[in-house]
């Protein structure tokens, strides 16, 4: 779901389209890309805000079939999963020659938008949502779906900062319907997805058969954006960001930033290994890293927090055990002049 802002007005306006599409009302525009545009959406059976993700019209006869075959992939991928961290999808159909999506709504903006905006995740904070991210994909592989696509643009980030991924239309899953014997070339993504591939795996960049690894690279890379702010790989030229991403050594994240702990580094740059036998062999591996990495943390930071109270702890009982000297010190001699007085009257 691209549940964004977007200024440039939709090809269609809904006024000239629709109001209304299958049985969901729709309200305003919430953003659009090249496949498709998104409106906040009302739902009068459940009484419910959905969001409406609509095929654009404003394409070839020759290319729209295949749009939509990837729409209904999108909703037959995505449709397929329940898991707290990848969006719910509701309804899919083709009514009146407009395909549509109907799915959650999510209250909130995409990590693209963020990071543009300046948004600075702390360290911890990036390792826990990368986390939440590889247990969703590690869920969605286990049911055969394969994302293809895990770029900041198709993770959302929620209100109360849990991340949801979305947008499956080029997903891998049991009965889709995009051809499988067609290669996954660069023009697939130049054409449907708006911006250069940076994060794309080695084997995607080949135009190399795929597997669930490759989402693992792909969120390695943004892993990567979060920490240091910047891309992995970047070129103006397509072809030498694939050339790149497919040969070029990278720089770990330590060495841009030191802040960054190296074994949080050390997990990023496995998660983006070029070698497939490096690299994490499932989303799991990696979401266990990512997990043990942040309770590692909290236990440090626990012994920081008892090595900063303990001092203070000590210089309380010394004054309690220094005022409790002083006391008895005190009822000794008090004890001393009433023996005095008693044994040696005036």
């Amino acid at each position: 779901m691209e549940n964004k802002p977007n200024p440039t007005p939709p090809s269609s306006p809904p006024s000239a389209m629709h109001k209304r599409v299958g049985r969901f009302y729709l309200t305003e525009q919430l953003g659009s890309g090249a496949n498709g545009s998104v409106f906040r959406g009302h739902d009068p059976v459940i009484d419910r805000g959905v969001a409406i993700k609509l095929l654009n019209t404003n394409i070839g006869t020759a290319d729209k079939k295949s749009r939509e075959q990837q729409f209904i992939n999108e909703a037959r991928a995505a449709g397929r999963l329940s898991h707290p961290n990848i969006v719910t999808i509701f309804d899919a159909s083709t009514e009146g020659g407009i395909t549509f999506i109907a799915m959650e709504l999510l209250p909130g903006e995409d990590l693209k938008t963020m990071l543009a905006n300046g948004k600075n995740f702390d360290i911890v904070e990036t390792a826990s949502i990368i986390q939440k991210i590889a247990d969703a994909l590690s869920y969605a592989h286990a049911h055969g779906v394969i994302h293809r696509d895990i770029k900041p643009g198709n993770i959302f980030i929620l209100s109360n900062n849990q991340p949801k991924v979305v947008d499956f239309g080029i997903a891998r899953a049991p009965n889709r319907l995009i051809d499988e014997n067609k290669p996954a070339d660069v023009t697939l993504f130049n054409n449907n997805i708006l911006g250069t591939p940076n994060y794309m795996s080695p084997e995607q960049a080949l135009g190399k058969p795929v597997n669930a690894q490759t989402d693992i690279y792909s969120l390695g890379a943004v892993m990567y954006e979060m920490l240091t702010m910047q891309k992995p790989f970047q070129s103006n030229d397509i072809n030498k960001l694939l050339q790149q991403i497919a040969h070029k050594t990278l720089k770990s994240p330590t060495e841009i930033n030191p802040r960054i702990p190296n074994s949080l580094s050390k997990i990023v740059m496995k998660a983006m290994e070029k070698d497939l036998n490096a690299r994490y062999s499932t989303a799991e591996a990696l979401s266990t890293a990512l997990n043990n990495f942040i309770e590692r943390d909290k236990r440090l930071k626990r012994k920081r927090k008892y090595a900063q109270r303990a001092p203070a702890a000590i210089n309380q009982r010394r004054d309690k055990i220094s005022s409790l000297t002083w006391i008895s010190l005190i009822a000794v001699l008090v004890g001393l002049v009433i023996a005095t007085t008693m044994y040696f009257p005036h």
